[in-house]
């Protein structure tokens, strides 16, 4: 459970930082609402994500890899649908949200992971 509290928390920092980043992501509300954005973005990753991913996967091929920044995108673009807190104005700008989104993602789980293994 605690586990699931900080990936969610890191998700809300990550989209904070996208949408001060980015022009075209904004975020509305206070901590509450962020945090639900993020429930709601981690939700799509976890449900959506993979069957997007396996359909796209000649395409991600095809592109070595790149592609797969424009499915991280869509997943972006699907949560401002689902929820009125966060509004993404067009497809490239959910692409450079997501880029923004998996960097910091990837440096606070890299600081968080060094922090579990001093406590082991």
């Amino acid at each position: 459970m605690r586990n699931f509290l900080i990936r969610i928390v890191v998700n809300a920092l990550a989209l904070s930082a996208a949408a001060w980043l980015v022009p075209g992501i904004r975020l509305s509300g206070g901590f509450w609402d962020v945090m639900v954005v993020a429930l709601v973005f981690g939700l799509v990753n976890a449900l959506l994500k993979p069957i997007v991913f396996l359909l796209s996967l000649p395409f991600v091929i095809l592109t070595l890899g790149l592609f797969a920044f424009v499915v991280n995108g869509v997943m972006l673009w699907v949560t401002a649908g689902l929820t009125e807190r966060l509004a993404v104005s067009g497809l490239w700008s959910a692409v450079l949200g997501s880029i923004v989104i998996s960097l910091v993602t990837m440096l606070l789980g890299g600081v968080l992971k060094d922090e579990k293994e001093r406590s082991s």
